[in-house]
This record gives C-alpha cells, sequence and structure tokens, in this order.
C-alpha cells in the first residue's frame, strides 16, 4: 500500500472523532438546553416554567401564552427582576407624560 492511500484511510475516523468530541464538549459546556418546560405554574401573583432537565425556572406571561426574561433558580430573583422591570416602565412612562409638547 502506498503512503497516501494509509493517511486518507485514517482521515475519516479522526473526522468523525473530533466531531464526537466536540459534541460532547457543547454539551457539557452548554448544560442543559431547556428543551423541556412545564406548565406554567402560579403562585403570589406570578406564573412560571420549570425545566423538567435541570430544575431552572423562568417567569411566564399568561395573556401572551409565552415564557420571557431571565432563567433563575431562585423564584424570589425572577420576582424581583420582574417588579423591577415594572417599575422601570412606570417611570419612562410617567417622565413621558410630564414632557411638555413642542
Amino acid at each position: 500500500m502506498s503512503k497516501e492511500n494509509k493517511k486518507s484511510r485514517w482521515k475519516w475516523p479522526l473526522g468523525v472523532m473530533a466531531t464526537g468530541i466536540a459534541g460532547a464538549a457543547v454539551v457539557i459546556l452548554r448544560g442543559c438546553w431547556h428543551g423541556k418546560m412545564s406548565w406554567p405554574i402560579r403562585v403570589q401573583e406570578h406564573s412560571y416554567q420549570v425545566c423538567l432537565g435541570c430544575g431552572i425556572k423562568r417567569l411566564f406571561d399568561e395573556q401572551d401564552f409565552r415564557a420571557f426574561g431571565p432563567y433563575s433558580y431562585d423564584l424570589n430573583r425572577l420576582m424581583a427582576w420582574k417588579r423591577m422591570q415594572h417599575e422601570k416602565a412606570l417611570r419612562e412612562t410617567a417622565a413621558s407624560e410630564q414632557r411638555p409638547a413642542s
């Protein structure tokens, strides 16, 4: 057998191995993809979903029927984030109403 033929036989298995290692690294470094979320749960006037794979939570809007905001394991942190966003929107609305018309 020629040297070129021996080299080409090794290229394919090495490529498959490299692809497998890269895929495993992505899964390990990325973690859960949050692909399976629970039905919305309502607590203290807030709705959220829980990832069935890792248990992380995300707020849920019942009117639009979609999840929104950051992911967090701490529900109190998510509720504080939502409260902060609501207060920020109120301040912006109040500021725009107080501007004189030009």
